[in-house]
């Protein structure tokens, strides 16, 4: 992949989004020849943070294939020590310059913290959605939580990964058509 400056991984990112916006499908080259190039290692261009939802797929919202996208998919994308870590190991050990928090509108776990009496906010789930209500304070509009939530997660990144040359970016994923908007 080589080594790309952080406004030039957001414009590959952007134009990406663009080509699966203008065709709404996503196909990865699986060729003999792309897995036999993926075994000698990795060198992904940008570290992806985003929500566990079976909805959101980096590799097809920003049209990339094998090998370019460094993914890590948590409930709500909040951010703890195991995330933290496997930004960490991107970052030093793969040399990937730039992390995107990726979230997302209608996102369950948002939801969950806006409305926890809806019965979705118990056992395990509360753990992040704990961490969701400590990022959007008293804020009621799930589009702007959402917002809250990014770049929260985003700060984190970069408070507990300081001396780090890391670039850390924040996006928001449109379901209904696709698009991703940077923050």
């Amino acid at each position: 992949m080589g080594t790309y400056t952080a406004e030039e991984v957001k414009k590959m990112l952007i134009e990406g989004n663009k080509r699966y916006v203008a065709e709404m499908s996503a196909s990865i080259d699986v060729s003999e020849e792309v897995l036999e190039a993926e075994v000698s290692g990795q060198d992904p261009y940008a570290i992806i943070i985003t929500c566990a939802d079976s909805r959101i797929i980096p590799q097809a919202i920003f049209s990339t294939g094998i090998g370019e996208l460094f993914v890590i998919r948590i409930a709500g994308n909040v951010i703890d020590d195991v995330c933290l870590g496997s930004i960490e190991y991107a970052h030093e050990h793969l040399g990937t310059g730039v992390a995107v928090v990726l979230g997302h509108d209608h996102c369950g776990a948002v939801g969950a913290a806006l409305h926890p009496h809806d019965g979705h906010g118990e056992g395990y789930i509360k753990c992040i959605t704990d961490k969701i209500l400590d990022a959007i304070g008293d804020e009621k509009d799930e589009d702007k939580a959402c917002r809250l939530n990014v770049e929260n997660s985003c700060r984190v990144i970069r408070e507990k990964l300081t001396g780090s040359d890391l670039t850390v970016m924040g996006a928001v994923y449109r379901l209904e058509n696709g698009q991703v908007e940077f923050l």
